[in-house]
Protein backbone atom coordinates (compact mmCIF):
# COMPACT_ATOMS: atom_id res chain seq x y z
CA UNK A 1 0.00 0.00 0.00
CA UNK A 2 1.28 3.77 -0.83
CA UNK A 3 0.54 6.89 1.10
CA UNK A 4 0.48 10.26 -0.37
CA UNK A 5 2.84 12.59 1.51
CA UNK A 6 1.07 15.54 0.84
CA UNK A 7 -2.10 14.02 3.42
CA UNK A 8 0.68 12.99 5.71
CA UNK A 9 2.12 16.56 6.05
CA UNK A 10 -1.83 17.89 6.55
CA UNK A 11 -2.42 15.43 8.76
CA UNK A 12 1.00 16.29 11.06
CA UNK A 13 -0.51 20.25 11.04
CA UNK A 14 -3.92 19.70 11.77
CA UNK A 15 -3.30 17.33 14.51
CA UNK A 16 -0.63 19.59 15.98
CA UNK A 17 -3.00 22.19 16.23
CA UNK A 18 -5.56 19.84 17.91
CA UNK A 19 -2.78 18.57 20.46
CA UNK A 20 -1.91 21.99 21.54
CA UNK A 21 -5.70 22.46 21.53
CA UNK A 22 -6.16 19.84 23.72
CA UNK A 23 -3.25 20.90 26.10
CA UNK A 24 -4.87 24.46 26.42
CA UNK A 25 -8.44 23.50 26.86
CA UNK A 26 -7.18 20.04 28.92
CA UNK A 27 -10.58 18.68 26.76
CA UNK A 28 -10.72 15.14 26.83
CA UNK A 29 -13.49 14.80 24.09
CA UNK A 30 -11.04 16.87 21.53
CA UNK A 31 -8.63 13.84 22.39
CA UNK A 32 -11.41 11.40 22.14
CA UNK A 33 -11.78 12.87 18.41
CA UNK A 34 -8.16 12.57 17.63
CA UNK A 35 -7.74 9.49 18.70
CA UNK A 36 -10.53 8.75 16.62
CA UNK A 37 -8.24 10.30 13.55
CA UNK A 38 -5.14 8.42 14.49
CA UNK A 39 -7.02 4.97 14.19
CA UNK A 40 -8.71 5.90 10.88
CA UNK A 41 -4.81 6.67 10.06
CA UNK A 42 -3.97 3.60 11.19
CA UNK A 43 -6.64 1.93 9.53
CA UNK A 44 -5.42 3.99 5.79
CA UNK A 45 -8.45 5.71 5.51
CA UNK A 46 -7.37 9.57 6.42
CA UNK A 47 -9.96 12.00 6.95
CA UNK A 48 -7.82 14.35 5.20
CA UNK A 49 -7.33 12.54 1.50
CA UNK A 50 -10.64 14.67 0.70
CA UNK A 51 -8.50 17.58 0.37
CA UNK A 52 -6.45 15.97 -2.66
CA UNK A 53 -9.03 15.46 -5.93
CA UNK A 54 -5.62 15.51 -8.00
CA UNK A 55 -3.54 12.09 -7.79
CA UNK A 56 -0.04 12.69 -6.38
CA UNK A 57 3.14 13.11 -7.93
CA UNK A 58 5.06 10.81 -5.60
CA UNK A 59 4.24 7.97 -3.37
CA UNK A 60 5.77 6.55 -0.38
CA UNK A 61 5.24 3.07 1.49
CA UNK A 62 2.11 3.29 3.90
CA UNK A 63 3.68 1.10 6.82
CA UNK A 64 5.67 3.41 8.70
CA UNK A 65 3.35 6.18 8.37
CA UNK A 66 0.28 3.67 9.38
CA UNK A 67 2.83 2.52 12.42
CA UNK A 68 3.37 6.49 13.52
CA UNK A 69 -0.68 6.88 13.58
CA UNK A 70 -0.75 3.52 16.22
CA UNK A 71 1.89 5.47 17.69
CA UNK A 72 0.23 8.49 18.42
CA UNK A 73 -3.26 6.45 19.19
CA UNK A 74 -1.50 5.18 21.94
CA UNK A 75 -0.48 8.09 23.11
CA UNK A 76 -4.21 9.66 22.51
CA UNK A 77 -5.73 6.83 24.28
CA UNK A 78 -2.98 6.93 27.79
CA UNK A 79 -3.94 10.63 27.48
CA UNK A 80 -7.90 9.25 27.38
CA UNK A 81 -7.40 7.13 30.31
CA UNK A 82 -5.42 9.98 32.56
CA UNK A 83 -8.50 11.93 31.89
CA UNK A 84 -11.29 9.93 32.31
CA UNK A 85 -9.04 8.72 35.99
CA UNK A 86 -8.43 12.07 36.60
CA UNK A 87 -4.79 11.94 36.54
CA UNK A 88 -3.43 15.00 34.64
CA UNK A 89 -0.40 14.46 34.69
CA UNK A 90 -0.64 11.49 32.51
CA UNK A 91 -3.22 13.05 30.11
CA UNK A 92 -1.12 16.14 29.51
CA UNK A 93 1.97 14.21 29.40
CA UNK A 94 0.91 11.83 26.68
CA UNK A 95 -1.05 14.17 24.62
CA UNK A 96 2.30 17.16 24.80
CA UNK A 97 3.93 13.85 23.84
CA UNK A 98 1.55 13.34 20.96
CA UNK A 99 2.23 16.48 20.15
CA UNK A 100 5.70 16.99 19.84
CA UNK A 101 5.68 14.02 17.39
CA UNK A 102 3.25 15.47 15.24
CA UNK A 103 4.98 18.94 15.52
CA UNK A 104 8.59 17.66 14.31
CA UNK A 105 6.71 15.91 11.27
CA UNK A 106 4.69 19.27 10.55
CA UNK A 107 7.07 21.66 10.83
CA UNK A 108 10.73 19.41 9.75
CA UNK A 109 9.09 16.53 7.76
CA UNK A 110 10.39 14.54 9.95
CA UNK A 111 8.44 11.33 11.56
CA UNK A 112 9.62 10.07 14.78
CA UNK A 113 6.96 7.30 14.66
CA UNK A 114 8.05 6.42 10.62
CA UNK A 115 12.00 5.98 12.08
CA UNK A 116 10.81 3.70 15.25
CA UNK A 117 9.15 1.61 11.95
CA UNK A 118 12.21 1.60 10.57
CA UNK A 119 14.51 0.77 13.47
CA UNK A 120 12.02 -1.63 14.60
CA UNK A 121 12.77 -3.47 10.96
CA UNK A 122 16.26 -3.19 11.33
CA UNK A 123 16.50 -4.75 14.69
CA UNK A 124 14.11 -7.40 14.21
CA UNK A 125 14.90 -9.99 11.31
CA UNK A 126 11.68 -11.54 11.58
CA UNK A 127 9.96 -7.80 11.24
CA UNK A 128 11.94 -8.15 7.65
CA UNK A 129 9.90 -10.24 6.20
CA UNK A 130 7.86 -9.19 3.50
CA UNK A 131 4.03 -8.25 4.27
CA UNK A 132 1.37 -8.81 1.75
CA UNK A 133 -0.21 -5.52 0.54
Amino acid sequence: MRADPRVLRLGAAVTTLVLALVLVTESGWLLAVQAVVFAAGVAGRSPYKVFFRSPPTKTEDARPPRFAQAVGLSFAVAGLIGFIAGITPLALGATAAALLAAFLNAAFGFCLGCEMYLMIRRLLPAANMEVPQ
